[in-house]
């Protein structure tokens, strides 16, 4: 079985990452991730990001460099996260999460990140 894709984007902007709050489902709501969502059928990983972000928080980013590694989450699923910048808008919980917060690089470990988010977090920072 081929894994598919989950896409995240290590939004940037001023030096600052966004972390999104999740409020869905159950399970996984109150702990915070790298926004994005799933790659469908025929699109490339890069456009989901852009459409996942246009989606979920209302704004135009632009993938800038894929960070290095891929993470496992629920089975059949991996994560892969990019870089991005923020092109225009400013970002609102639209879609799968209640709160937004722009972490600056001493706050990054400041909110309860999602266990299958930690090592792409790491790894974005790292890459920053």
């Amino acid at each position: 079985m081929t894994e598919r894709i989950v896409v995240g984007a290590a939004l940037y902007d001023d030096g600052r990452l966004l972390a999104a709050r999740r409020s869905a489902p159950p399970e996984l709501a109150g702990r915070w991730e790298l926004p994005g969502g799933k790659v469908e059928p025929g699109e490339q990983p890069e456009e989901a990001l852009v459409r996942e972000l246009r989606e979920e928080l209302g704004v135009d980013a632009e993938p800038v460099a894929r960070v290095p590694g891929e993470w496992p989450l629920k089975p059949g699923y991996v994560l892969w996260v990019w870089t991005a910048k923020l092109l225009s808008g400013a970002p609102e919980p639209l879609e799968d999460h209640d709160e937004l917060r722009w972490l600056s690089p001493d706050e990054i470990w400041s909110v309860e990140w999602l266990d299958a988010d930690v090592p792409a977090v790491t790894a974005a920072v790292a890459c920053d």
